[in-house]
């Protein structure tokens, strides 16, 4: 399994969230977040935004399903059809272990290869 974490602009989340969601993918953990990009953050007047908001958006998912889970973000959080600066980006690692509270059941990266 893996751990997919999109940081998008805050006005494509919900897009974002809507096509995983037609995808098959509804599983999801929004958080509001901020931060700065390689372009330190924005100046407009004599201003500088050091910081600046954006929704990180999590979900564990099949390795299998990790390029499709990619592309179907990336399409749905660009600005554009070519993108923009500050359209986000995309974090993927591995889990190793995931644990259901509620069950105590565990399911792990042995049985996903398995499957």
């Amino acid at each position: 399994m893996i751990m997919v974490r999109a940081i998008v602009r805050p006005e494509k989340a919900d897009d974002v969230l809507a096509a995983l969601m037609d995808a098959g993918f509804p599983a999801v953990t929004k958080y509001s977040v901020a931060g700065r990009g390689k372009q330190r953050g924005i100046k407009i007047g004599e201003v500088t935004y050091d910081e600046i908001p954006k929704t990180m958006l999590m979900s564990v998912v099949k390795a299998t399903d990790k390029d499709f889970v990619i592309e179907t973000i990336m399409d749905a959080a660009r600005s554009s059809g070519k993108g923009a600066f500050g359209d986000g980006k995309i974090f993927v690692s591995d889990v190793g272990d995931v644990y259901t509270i509620s069950s105590g059941v565990k399911e792990s990266a042995e049985e996903e290869a398995a499957a």
